[in-house]
C-alpha cells in the first residue's frame, strides 16, 4: 500500500497530487456515511485520472466554538490517517480551524483553498455539508459555485441503517454504551485507538497481569469496563484484554486503558500500539479484596479469548491487515 501524504495548511499540493479530487468533511469516525463518500471520491479520481483526497480540519470545529465541552473524537487525526490510507487516498489535507478558518465566508473559503491554494478537479460532499462563516454554505451553493468556477461538485444523500442514521453521534452513544457491536456495525471497521505506552504503577505485573498502559483523550466517554481486544505491535496482531476506567479497587483515579497481551513477552514502554475494541465483556466493577479481583481478571482472558475466537478478524471489519500472532 502507498503511503499517504499528510499535508497541514498546505500553500500549494506537490505535482503528484495535482488537481485533486477532494471529499471535504470532519470525517469523524470515517464511518458507512463517510465511507459513501470517499467511495465516491476514488471512483471519480479514477474516471478523471487524479490523486484522491480527504480534506478535514484540526481541531474538530466544536471543539474551538465549545472548548469547555470537548467532542468525543472516534479518530483524531492519527487515526484518520490509519483508515484513510486503508482506503486507498492518496493524501489527506488539514485544516486548522481557527478564529481565521471559523470567520471566512463561505465564497472566500472556496476561492482562497478550493480554487488557489488546491485546484481542486472536483469535490464530494454530503447532503448536509455546511461550511464557512456562521455556517452558511451549502452543499447546493457549493455546487453552484463549482460550475462557475470549473470544478465538479457531487452531493451524496445520508446513509441509513436498520439501527438507524449512520452517524458520528450514534458512533458515540454506541461506545458511550459499551455497544462494540453497534458501534461496528455503523462504522463498517472496528472502533481502535492508537497511543504510546506509558509507565504506570505497575500493579497489573504484582498481580501476573502485566499490562501496557495508554492515556486516551480526557473527552474519551467509552463506557468504563473490560473488553476483549487485538493489539498491533511492531506489524503483528496479538490477542488481548484491555480494562478501560478508573480503577475503583485501587486507586479511582483518571481514566486509563490497560492491555493484557496473551502469550506475550517483552518491554513495551514507549511503544506505539494501535488496539482494536472486538467486544464487550463486563463494567467496571470494586472487589472486596485484591484475591477476588484476581479471581475475575483470570475469567475475563477466558470470556476474552472465547470472543476472539469467535470474531472473524477479516478484512471488511479489522482494520489490521497483519495475521493473528
Amino acid at each position: 500500500m502507498p503511503h499517504i501524504a499528510v499535508l497541514h495548511d498546505p500553500h500549494a499540493l506537490p505535482e503528484a497530487l495535482a488537481r485533486p479530487v477532494v471529499a471535504i468533511g470532519n470525517f469523524d469516525g470515517l464511518h458507512r456515511g463517510h465511507r459513501a463518500v470517499i467511495d465516491k471520491t476514488l471512483a471519480l479520481a479514477h474516471r478523471l485520472g487524479r490523486p484522491s483526497a480527504v480534506l478535514t480540519f484540526e481541531p474538530h470545529p466544536r471543539d474551538f466554538f465549545r472548548p469547555g465541552s470537548p467532542v468525543f473524537r472516534l479518530t483524531p487525526l492519527i487515526e484518520k490517517t490509519i483508515i484513510a490510507e486503508r482506503l486507498g487516498l492518496d493524501a489527506l489535507i488539514a485544516l486548522s480551524f481557527d478564529a481565521g478558518m471559523a470567520g471566512m465566508e463561505a465564497s472566500a473559503f472556496i476561492e482562497e483553498w478550493l480554487v488557489r491554494r488546491l485546484r481542486i478537479a472536483a469535490v464530494i460532499v454530503g447532503t448536509d455539508f455546511r461550511f464557512g462563516a456562521k455556517r452558511t454554505g451549502t452543499s447546493q451553493m457549493l455546487a453552484s459555485e463549482g460550475a462557475r468556477l470549473s470544478f465538479e461538485v457531487e452531493i451524496l444523500p445520508e446513509v441509513a441503517m436498520e439501527g438507524g442514521r449512520v452517524s458520528s453521534s450514534a458512533v458515540r452513544q454506541a461506545l458511550e454504551a459499551g455497544d462494540i457491536a453497534q458501534a461496528s456495525e455503523f462504522l463498517g471497521h472496528r472502533w481502535f485507538v492508537a497511543g504510546e505506552v506509558l509507565h504506570g504503577e505497575k500493579r497489573g505485573r504484582e498481580l501476573g497481569f502485566p499490562t501496557a498502559n495508554l492515556r486516551l483523550d480526557a473527552a474519551c466517554r467509552l463506557r468504563h469496563g473490560i473488553y476483549a481486544v487485538r493489539v498491533l505491535i511492531e506489524g503483528r496482531v496479538h490477542e488481548a484484554v484491555a480494562s478501560f476506567g478508573r480503577r475503583p479497587t485501587f486507586d479511582n483515579g483518571a481514566p486509563l486503558l490497560e492491555v493484557f497481551v496473551f502469550d506475550f513477552e517483552g518491554n513495551l514502554y514507549g511503544r506505539s500500539l494501535t488496539v482494536e475494541f472486538v467486544a464487550w465483556l463486563r463494567g467496571e466493577e470494586k472487589f472486596a479484596s485484591v484475591e477476588a479481583l484476581v479471581a475475575q481478571m483470570h475469567e475475563d482472558v477466558l470470556e476474552a479469548r472465547r470472543c476472539l475466537r469467535e470474531a472473524s478478524p477479516g478484512a471488511d471489519a479489522s482494520i489490521f491487515e497483519a495475521q493473528i500472532a
